[in-house]
């Protein structure tokens, strides 16, 4: 067995030394060293002794999805009411010679709305 190993070991030390660098100047030329290092442990990984893949057996493990359906829950719809507007503390309506401020309820607030008076009429002739 040493006779064996010993020539072996001799090979592959010079091999290893008198092989030019890899030069990997292109992206083919990294995928093709990839996919012929694929290859080369498809064809030599039966020929190895895997004792830790032995001492650890495979275990399958099997996930289940399980879907579960919400809830369905049926709510009335909440009834918002907008309390009317308050009354005014004070004179809704100011009068002026040519029209009139009138205090009103907009929305939720209070607004002044300028309305003209009408315009007088024409002179008699």
């Amino acid at each position: 067995m040493r006779r064996l190993i010993a020539p072996v070991a001799l090979a592959a030390t010079l091999v290893g030394v008198t092989a030019p660098p890899a030069h990997a100047g292109k992206s083919t030329d990294i995928a093709l060293g990839l996919a012929s290092f694929a290859v080369f442990n498809q064809v030599v990984s039966p020929f190895l002794n895997h004792r830790a893949e032995a001492a650890y057996p495979r275990r399958e493990v099997v996930y289940r999805t399980v879907v579960t359906q919400p809830a369905v829950i049926y709510e009335t719809p909440v009834v918002v009411y907008a309390p009317p507007a308050p009354p005014a503390p004070y004179p809704t309506v100011v009068q002026y010679p040519h029209g009139r401020y009138e205090l009103r309820w907009e929305g939720q607030q209070y607004v002044w709305v300028w309305i003209p008076a009408p315009p007088p009429p024409p002179p008699a002739p």
